[in-house]
């Protein structure tokens, strides 16, 4: 009985293997795999296991690219070429090497199928919430930053013919109404078309900077100073503020996790992350860089203006109710969040240093410690390494305290210098009248 009950617990690997993004497979069935799993294949009810990796990629790309690439530009102004490019690589790099513990972790144990339950597993019930809160908050901060930018895109198209606050109103309706869909394969139509059109968007906005004579929102006539930096001295605030947003803008990884309950094979998670981040970083340093060289300092902001049984039951009212409650909840929030803070990058760097260092840094490098314990105690190298993930959770914390230290001194001197007018209000938020 015994025996059954520890092969039912863990059908899957205990203990990822050493090197980074290498799951130990040599016990592994299928029959044993759908039963590790929280959504079962069923031949009843509703199904959720039909993404397979491909797919997978794309949602990734789409929930990675949008706000990373649109920020960026503007972030290099105060790092400079250099320093912005190091950083794109080396944020990228740790990034994705976190999502892969991450996938680790939780192809070890049973229970998680999120960033709470991974937490809960090395914290306890009070650091679930805390972790729980915290992803919650930074997907609220994203889908703010996602108001922002989808009203100036409208703001620009329209020549500024409604009051901005009514573009970012609509902006939160197409946004809830889009987070309402309960399937990640029911919206792998819409990242695809997501990932394509932003994408395109961005390599437009690439080519057309480069046509131009003069930065759209440098001054239409006489001289004017571009502001390329190729080594840039920024101040503490600044620089905080430039390297959070660079760091959020691949550090959404948590969100790879719920994906990997509804994949065909979980344990093609990683195929799914190396090439999400393979395109996302190449394509953030090349577009990022070139942006930047063309506008210097005169680049828009965003850059585009330069389980079980229950499970069965799912289609319920309640259910329904359930969800629809939250993704308009958490719109509206987001949507009043947008007007209060209107600058893209400030509120980007802002969901980077509160929410993404503890959740993307911290946390990852605490499960790898947690499932490693016994590297303390073995040879020099495999203590190099422990200590080598308690020093990159002390850049979590320093990046955490030190960069919402830095946008929030952003935001008051934007407020007190007149950047930012106040909130909700009706300036075209584009720039499209100067």
């Amino acid at each position: 009985m015994s025996d059954t009950k520890e092969s039912e617990i863990y059908a899957a690997p205990r203990r990822p293997s050493i090197a980074t993004g290498e799951v130990d497979e040599t016990v592994y069935d299928p029959k044993g795999e759908d039963e590790f799993e929280i959504f079962k294949q069923t031949t009843d009810g509703v199904q959720f296991r039909i993404v397979g990796w491909p797919k997978a990629a794309i949602i990734f790309l789409k929930v990675i690219f949008a706000t990373g690439v649109l920020s960026i530009p503007t972030a290099m102004y105060g790092l400079g070429a250099v320093g912005g490019a190091l950083s794109v690589v080396g944020w990228g790099a740790l990034n994705t090497y976190f999502a892969i513990v991450q996938g680790n972790f939780r192809n070890s144990h049973a229970q998680c199928h999120s960033i709470a339950d991974m937490a809960h597993v090395v914290g306890g019930p009070v650091l679930r919430e805390i972790c729980g809160g915290l992803f919650i908050i930074a997907y609220v901060l994203c889908a703010g930053s996602g108001v922002i930018g989808l009203s100036t895109g409208l703001n620009a198209l329209s020549d500024h013919a409604a009051c901005t606050v009514w573009w970012a109103f609509l902006s939160a309706v197409v946004i809830v109404s889009c987070a309402s869909v309960r399937k990640y394969d029911k919206i792998g139509w819409l990242t695809w078309a997501g990932f394509v059109s932003i994408y395109l968007a961005v390599f437009i906005v690439v080519i057309g900077v480069t046509v131009r004579d003069r930065p759209a929102a440098a001054p239409a006539t006489g001289d004017f100073d571009l502001g390329y930096k190729v080594i840039a001295y920024p101040s503490f605030m600044v620089g905080m503020t430039a390297t959070c947003t660079i760091f959020v803008s691949s550090a959404g990884t948590s969100a790879f996790l719920p994906v990997i309950s509804e994949m065909k094979n979980p344990r093609d998670y990683k195929k799914a992350v190396y090439v999400c981040m393979a395109v996302v970083q190449a394509s953030y340093l090349t577009f990022a860089l070139i942006v930047y060289r063309w506008c210097g300092k005169w680049v828009s902001n965003p850059s585009l203006g330069s389980a079980g049984p229950t499970m069965k039951k799912k289609n319920s009212f309640v259910h329904w109710g359930t969800w629809l409650s939250c993704t308009i909840v958490l719109g509206s929030i987001s949507f009043i969040l947008a007007e209060a803070i209107p600058i893209f990058s400030y509120l980007i760097a802002l969901t980077g240093s509160i929410c993404f260092a503890p959740l993307a840094i911290i946390l990852p490098g605490w499960l790898w410690l947690h499932d490693h314990a016994e590297w303390k105690r073995g040879s020099v190298l495999k203590k190099m390494v422990w200590a080598g993930h308690w020093l990159l959770i002390a850049v979590g914390v320093f990046t955490c305290v030190g960069g919402t230290y830095g946008v929030v001194q952003s935001i008051r001197a934007a407020y007190k210098n007149g950047t930012i007018g106040g909130a909700f209000v009706c300036a075209d938020n584009s720039h499209t009248h100067g």
